[in-house]
């Protein structure tokens, strides 16, 4: 709302303005329109460039945000087209010459305006008498940028509140399945309970060999009846960790899901290595030293080597002996404890499974195990399993993970509240560099891989997209100077955007980051029509460049005002954001909120400084080249020549 609607106000206050000087409303339409036509059509192809590099990009960040620049581009461009010719169009047939009898209102706002123009005219004025110290300015700005964008936290996808909650439940390795169904039971209890839970559903194992861990999938109430995801679950997490022999990790399910792999937590930690028992031990000492961070919770790890199981050691000569193979131990073995589907009943209505096994206090009986007989595929004979093998109890890995050909152990994690993921991951790598032995090789996986990937994407975004504006501009203007003025506006734009996330606590995550690409777009327009009027007076009324861009200070700052306003109060509802999933986009409407309003009130003072330097610098370098000619030839420089104003 706040892009599509620049271009006609500036046409339209341009029409007004020319109408105030006696024309009709069709003649000033014609002046006007072709007066500030350039303008705008700067104004529109270097907004529409902004979102070029992102149709380009690569990764996830480019999937997200494809839609979002083919968007946002047409629509410029149509209200770009609009602007030239249905504005000026009405224009003339609907706008009325001014009136010296106005109303109350309009006397009182016009007021109010002429004292803010006349305040504007007179600090610039003061402004442009100490040039110098307006640049030391901005190249404090420029440093304290750098310094924000180091000290303000990073993130990647922020959670969204979509009224679900997910849970991990894990209790001791070795428990069997009717105790940890009853531990299920009573996590299920204290959910049930719950007042912000509508229903849940609830699983014990995963289908992987961890018979120890339990699903839970809970659905809260409509939004407004209750708190919010993040709000329930540091209400869920102290009453559920009361439960005796469960761990629980509760995470909101992210917006988008990255990766396959599901874990305890929302981010993972791959180590690798070929050797195991390394790999495991070093994946321990990790886990400790990855609990003890600040910046992490809910830290655990796939590794549960602490199994309780029973070793059958065949004693292979006297079960040849008697006949007796190791398949057929092993098939004996597997009837009695692997469930095996023998047989089907079928019933008019039903079809039944018949499964062969022992009896539940036979399974759960260790001396029982000695009972159990082998018949012999040979002979037919049974054979006791204690005459063929011993038995013994000891522990073991309840699984063995693998990435790709290697195993390796994922330790995941979730971020404290408070903290950024970005600060955890450096967190993360600086214990690793610290643990790790070598051998073992670490990567992050899931949403956590995903952020790296992303930070050297959006840096490499945001350079590219001032680099395309560059060029248009530069194509536009014939020129590789007022392009640079142009864009001396934006680190004012990312200090502003950078503060104000950094007052609000809030991380610079992938759509903060596409505030401040919004930023570059938006800013640059107050330093277009500026410029370009100015080099217009310089051009046709051989104005020296301070005279010219003091005049187009004041003749702009109107439309300036109020493009730049459209902008904030379109992008403000935004940043004030409340209801689902406002959390996520209120990062874009602060940057955009923040970075608009300062670098508004600094760039309408720093970009006529700029204006007059970078206008000096020709002369100044042939000056510069010349003495150094004469000075290689041995003699004097040439006085230099006082500069005049550019011929027509």
């Amino acid at each position: 709302v706040g892009f599509v609607v620049d271009d006609a106000i500036v046409m339209l206050e341009n029409i007004v303005r020319h109408m105030e000087m006696g024309k009709t409303p069709m003649q000033a339409a014609f002046d006007g329109s072709a007066e500030i036509g350039f303008t705008i059509m700067s104004m529109t192809l270097s907004l529409t460039a902004v979102f070029i590099p992102l149709l380009f990009m690569g990764g996830i960040v480019g999937r997200l945000f494809h839609e979002f620049a083919v968007t946002i581009g047409a629509a410029i461009l149509v209200s770009g087209f609009v602007s030239l010719t249905l504005t000026p169009m009405l224009s003339s047939r609907f706008l009325k010459p001014p009136s010296h009898e106005h109303g109350r209102m309009f006397n009182a706002t016009e007021r109010a305006y002429e004292r803010l123009a006349g305040g504007y005219a007179r600090s610039l004025a003061w402004v442009m008498r100490h040039r110098f110290a307006a640049l030391m300015f901005s190249l404090l700005i420029l440093v304290a940028t750098g310094v924000l964008a180091k000290i303000v936290p990073t993130g990647f996808i922020p959670t969204q509140d979509t009224g679900q909650i997910s849970a991990t439940t894990e209790a001791a390795q070795g428990t069997s399945f009717p105790d940890m169904v009853t531990h299920e039971k009573q996590i299920a209890d204290i959910i049930a309970r719950d007042t912000n839970v509508d229903g849940f559903m609830s699983s014990v194992g995963n289908g992987r060999g961890s018979g120890n861990q339990g699903r839970i999938f809970m659905s809260l109430k409509p939004f407004g009846h209750r708190l919010s995801a993040d709000e329930v679950v540091n209400e869920l997490r102290p009453r559920l960790t009361g439960v005796p022999g469960m761990n629980v990790f509760l995470q909101v399910p992210p917006a988008i899901q990255i990766g396959s792999r599901s874990s305890k937590s929302l981010y993972q930690y791959t180590l690798q290595g070929p050797d195991i028992t390394m790999l495991d031990s070093a994946a321990e000492r990790m886990e400790v030293r990855m609990r003890n961070l600040p910046q992490l919770q809910d830290v655990t790890s796939d590794l549960q080597l602490a199994n309780p199981q029973v070793d059958v050691n065949i004693d292979r000569d006297r079960a040849a002996s008697l006949g007796v193979s190791a398949q057929d131990i092993e098939t004996a073995l597997y009837d009695a404890y692997g469930s095996r589907q023998v047989s089907n009943i079928y019933t008019p209505n039903n079809e039944y499974f018949v499964i062969m096994e022992l009896l539940p206090q036979f399974q759960e009986d260790l001396p029982a195990l000695k009972m159990l007989y082998v018949r012999s595929a040979a002979t037919g004979a049974l054979v006791p399993l204690s005459a063929v093998a011993t038995l013994s109890q000891s522990i073991g890995p309840l699984a063995i993970n693998h990435s790709g050909q290697l195993p390796s152990v994922t330790i995941s994690f979730d971020t404290r509240q408070g903290s950024a993921l970005g600060d955890a991951t450096a967190a993360i790598q600086t214990a690793a560099a610290a643990t790790l032995p070598v051998g073992i090789t670490t990567s992050f996986s899931g949403t956590a891989q995903a952020f790296q990937q992303s930070q050297q994407g959006l840096v490499g975004l945001l350079i590219l997209a001032v680099f395309v504006i560059y060029m248009v501009l530069g194509i536009l203007y014939e020129s590789f100077i007022h392009p640079l003025t142009i864009l001396t506006g934006l680190p004012f734009a990312a200090f502003g955007a950078l503060l104000s996330l950094y007052v609000f606590r809030m991380p610079l995550d992938v759509y903060g980051f596409v505030g401040l690409i919004l930023l570059v777009g938006i800013v640059k327009k107050n330093a277009i029509m500026m410029i370009d009027f100015a080099i217009e007076a310089e051009r046709k009324e051989h104005k020296s460049p301070a005279d010219a861009i003091l005049e187009a200070a004041g003749v702009r700052f109107r439309p300036i005002m109020m493009t730049s306003m459209a902008a904030l109060m379109a992008t403000l509802p935004i940043a004030l954001g409340t209801g689902a999933g406002a959390d996520s986009r209120r990062p874009l409407g602060i940057a955009v909120v923040g970075g608009l309003a300062f670098s508004q009130l600094v760039t309408l003072y720093v970009t006529p400084v700029f204006y007059t330097y970078f206008d000096e610098m020709p002369s100044r370098v042939r000056d510069l080249v010349r003495g150094l000619r004469a000075r290689a030839r041995g003699g004097e420089a040439a006085p230099a020549t006082p500069r005049t104003a550019r011929p027509e």
